[in-house]
């Protein structure tokens, strides 16, 4: 049996429990955690998973071993954990949870003393002390503290109802019937109860918070036949999914179709300019978010900034350059009046403020967007090299478009663009088009293959 191996990276550490993700994988990283923020206070959490209560014990104690003063808030989502950080003045944050990855993963994010995830900079760092393996345990009477906090979920959804932007009256006006799939992880309390605050009848599915997925995990179209069906059977207002730890929004529209993940951050930076008075505000997205979000910047003088891939490289962008919003095509919004973080929290806010202002239905809603399809593909890269690719693919298009290389390689033509990333995890590169329609995003890709045979 091949051994899936510990994955290392500015998302974490991540990997198969038990296999590659080890008790004294946690300990080596929690104790180099704890050196690195200082021994200071730390604030942890976790996303459901049923591995995720063993890991957080092994954590905890760890953490309060090297003399940290540990903070618990339980089942929580991402963002909640990294609010919290910035909430108590902690040094740092650690979430239990593989994102989108399946049940048999997990794993640890770490959040800076800012509510930011550790940047490339900072992961070097603490990787560093983490392969020393030198730590220094606290004496019997320094240890630190233990304290448990799971009504923080609380001081989120008070966060984003005080949100500038939200008018909760005018979202219970509009009484929405709503299918709510929390997939039964860190989401399960928290979706339904802002949804119910903002006058919502609420559907929920998967919101027993088992940490059993009864899907795969990744929120995305074809993940999400279950609850499609539900807003159909239940003439629903329309559908929303989050992934495990509640940091991408998706949404389903009335007749049960996905409305597409790349218009949850088009939505949200719609309804944001709309209300935002700054003479040229910015907006931040990664180079393989959707061209909509420039389309609905430009009704509003806005100026639109893209960074590499990765939600800590937009974040510190949008700090450098106090940017109203950003986020990612993947369906994650980060709205910095609260704080720097993807959150779907605030994503089902904003969502809901646009549709109660808008008097139609979600796919009426839809038509008013600009109307872009997304396709993506990959391809095997075990005989030709990465660099060897994108300088032929430079050549064969410096005619036809903008050429970027600051994350693999994006070629942006007149009406379309098709981006070209190397995978960290499989031998791969993976290639994301985009066009006015499937078809010709699909044939864009195609090629770009026939190019590289």
């Amino acid at each position: 049996m091949n051994k899936t191996p510990l994955m290392v990276s500015i998302s974490g550490v991540r990997g198969i429990v038990g296999q590659s993700l080890t008790q004294d994988v946690i300990v080596r990283y929690a104790a180099a955690f704890a050196e690195y923020c200082g021994r200071g206070k730390i604030v942890i959490g976790r996303d459901g998973r049923i591995t995720g209560k063993s890991i957080g014990n092994i954590l905890s104690s760890t953490l309060i071993s090297m003399g940290c003063d540990v903070i618990a808030l339980g089942v929580a989502p991402t963002p909640t954990i990294a609010l919290a950080v910035e909430c108590y003045g902690a040094s740092g944050g650690i979430a239990v949870t593989a994102s989108h990855n399946p049940a048999e993963w997990n794993g640890l994010k770490f959040i800076a003393g800012s509510g930011m995830f550790l940047n490339e900079k900072e992961n070097q760092r603490l990787w560093k002390i983490a392969d020393s393996a030198s730590f220094t345990y606290a004496s019997w009477d320094k240890l630190g503290t233990h304290t448990a906090d799971d009504a923080f979920l609380r001081r989120h959804i008070d966060g984003v109802l005080s949100l500038p932007a939200i008018q909760p009256e005018l979202i219970r006006a509009r009484r929405f019937r709503v299918a709510a799939d929390c997939i039964n992880a860190s989401g399960s309390v928290i979706v339904p109860q802002i949804l119910r605050e903002l006058g919502c009848d609420v559907i929920g599915i998967n919101t027993d918070m088992t940490g059993i997925f009864s899907r795969t995990p990744e929120p995305v179209p074809e993940n999400l036949g279950p609850l499609c069906a539900c807003v159909r059977e239940n003439g629903a207002d329309f559908g929303i999914a989050v992934d495990p730890d509640a940091d991408r929004l998706v949404v389903v529209t009335e007749k049960g179709e996905p409305l597409g993940e790349e218009y949850t951050i088009t939505t949200a930076v719609k309804i944001i300019l709309e209300k935002e008075k700054k003479k040229e505000p910015v907006v931040v997205v990664n180079l393989s978010t959707t061209r909509a979000v420039d389309d609905i910047a430009s009704r509003t003088g806005a100026r639109v900034v893209r960074t590499p891939v990765g939600e800590i490289n937009v974040a510190e962008k949008m700090k450098e350059l106090g940017a109203v919003i950003g986020g990612e095509g993947s369906g994650g919004v980060i709205l910095p009046m609260l704080h720097y973080t993807r959150d779907a929290i605030v994503g089902i806010g904003l969502f809901l403020q646009q549709l109660a202002e808008f008097d139609g239905t979600l796919s009426q809603f839809k038509e008013s967007l600009p109307p872009y399809s997304i396709v993506k593909a990959k391809i095997r890269i075990d005989s030709v090299g990465t660099i060897d690719i994108f300088e032929r693919l430079k050549e064969l298009y410096t005619d036809r478009g903008a050429i970027n290389t600051e994350d693999g390689l994006k070629i942006d033509l007149k009406d379309s663009w098709i981006h070209l990333r190397k995978s960290n995890t499989e031998p791969i590169i993976r290639i994301i088009a985009e066009a006015v329609s499937e078809e010709e995003a699909k044939r864009l890709i195609r090629e770009v293959q026939q190019k590289l045979t």
